[in-house]
C-alpha cells in the first residue's frame, strides 16, 4: 500500500503541475487586464503601464508562468493583487468554512441518496420506486442556486426555523450543506439503486434467501457492502463538483468561504486569487480519489491496491 499510496502522489504533483499550466494559459489569454481593473477606470494609460510593469504582467508569457511555477513548489502562491495579502493567508483562513461546508453535504447526499437507493431497489416498479427516483431525478437537474433561494425563503424568511445567512453555529450549516447535498444525493440515489438490484440478483443472495436470513440482514450485511461501492468511488469525483457548486451556494448563502472568494477574485481578474483557489481545488479532488480508493479495500477485501 506504501507503494502506491506514493505512486499517486507523484502522479498527484505531475496533475498540479498540468493544472497550474493550463489555468495560467487561460487566464493569461483572457481579454480583461488585472492593471486597469487595480487603478480603475479614470486612469492614464501611463499609470496601467506602471501597475503591469510592477506586477510583471509586461514579461512574456514564459516569464511570468516560470516566476509563478517556482513560487508555487515553495509553497508561494503569491499575493492578491487588489486585497495586498498573501494567497496562501487568505485561502488557509477560508478553507476551514468550505470544509465543514463539504462535509455537511456529504453527510447529507449519503444519508439521501444511499437510503432512497436501496429503499428504491427494494420497491422496484412500485409507486415508492418511481416517486424517489422522479425525486433523484428533480435534485439532480435543479439549479443550485434556485435550490438555495427556495430553501431560504421557505424555511429562513417564512418559518424563520434557519437564520437568512451567515456562519458560525450548526443551524448555519444545515441548509447550504443540504443544498450543495442534493445533487450528489439524486445521482447516489440512481447509482445505489442500479448497483442494489445488480446485487439483489447474485447467486449468493438467494443462498442467504434459502437459508432463512431475515431481509433486513441480507441487505446490510451482503448486500449494502458491495452495492455501495460504486458510491464510495464517486465521492472523490464529487470533491470537484463541490468545489463548483460551493461558488454559487456560499455566494446565495453568505457562506465566507472560498468559493465566495474565488467569486469576487473573478470579478475583479485577481489573477493570484483565481490561481491558488483553482490549485485548492485540484488538490481537493486528488486527495478525495485516493482515499476513495483506499476505503474500497476495507469495505471489500477482494479489492487489491496495485
Amino acid at each position: 500500500m506504501a507503494a502506491y499510496i506514493l505512486r499517486r502522489l507523484i502522479q498527484a504533483v505531475l496533475i498540479l503541475i498540468g493544472v497550474s499550466f493550463v489555468t495560467f494559459v487561460l487566464l493569461y489569454l483572457v481579454p480583461a487586464d488585472p492593471a486597469r481593473q487595480i487603478a480603475g477606470r479614470s486612469a492614464t494609460a501611463e499609470t496601467v503601464a506602471n501597475i503591469r510593469a510592477q506586477l510583471g504582467l509586461d514579461q512574456p508569457f514564459y516569464v511570468q508562468y516560470w516566476r509563478y511555477f517556482t513560487g508555487m513548489i515553495q509553497g508561494d502562491l503569491g499575493r492578491s493583487y487588489l486585497q495586498k495579502t498573501e494567497v496562501a493567508e487568505l485561502i488557509a483562513a477560508r478553507l476551514p468554512a468550505t470544509l465543514q461546508l463539504m462535509g455537511g453535504a456529504i453527510v447529507w447526499e449519503l444519508l439521501l441518496g444511499l437510503t432512497t437507493g436501496i429503499v428504491a431497489a427494494l420497491k422496484r416498479g412500485t409507486w415508492v420506486d418511481n416517486t424517489l427516483m422522479v425525486a433523484s431525478f428533480i435534485g439532480v437537474s435543479a439549479p443550485q442556486f434556485v435550490v438555495g433561494i427556495l430553501l431560504l425563503y421557505v424555511f429562513a424568511v417564512l418559518l424563520g426555523w434557519f437564520p437568512i445567512g451567515g456562519y458560525g453555529t450548526f443551524a448555519h450549516l444545515i441548509l447550504p450543506s443540504f443544498t450543495l447535498g442534493i445533487l450528489g444525493a439524486g445521482w447516489y440515489s440512481r447509482m445505489m439503486r442500479s448497483s442494489m438490484l445488480d446485487v439483489l440478483r447474485q447467486d449468493y443472495i438467494r443462498t442467504a434467501r434459502a437459508k432463512g436470513l431475515d431481509r433486513v440482514r441480507i441487505v446490510l450485511r451482503h448486500a449494502l457492502p458491495n452495492a455501495v461501492l460504486p458510491v464510495i468511488a464517486m465521492i472523490g469525483i464529487d470533491v470537484g463538483l463541490f468545489m463548483s457548486g460551493i461558488v454559487v451556494v456560499e455566494s446565495v448563502f453568505g457562506w465566507p468561504g472560498i468559493g465566495q472568494l474565488a467569486w469576487q477574485a473573478i470579478q475583479r481578474v485577481d489573477i493570484p486569487i483565481i490561481m491558488g483557489v483553482t490549485l485548492v481545488s485540484a488538490v481537493a479532488i486528488v486527495l478525495g480519489n485516493l482515499l476513495a480508493d483506499l476505503i474500497a479495500p476495507f469495505i471489500d477485501p477482494r479489492i487489491k491496491l496495485r
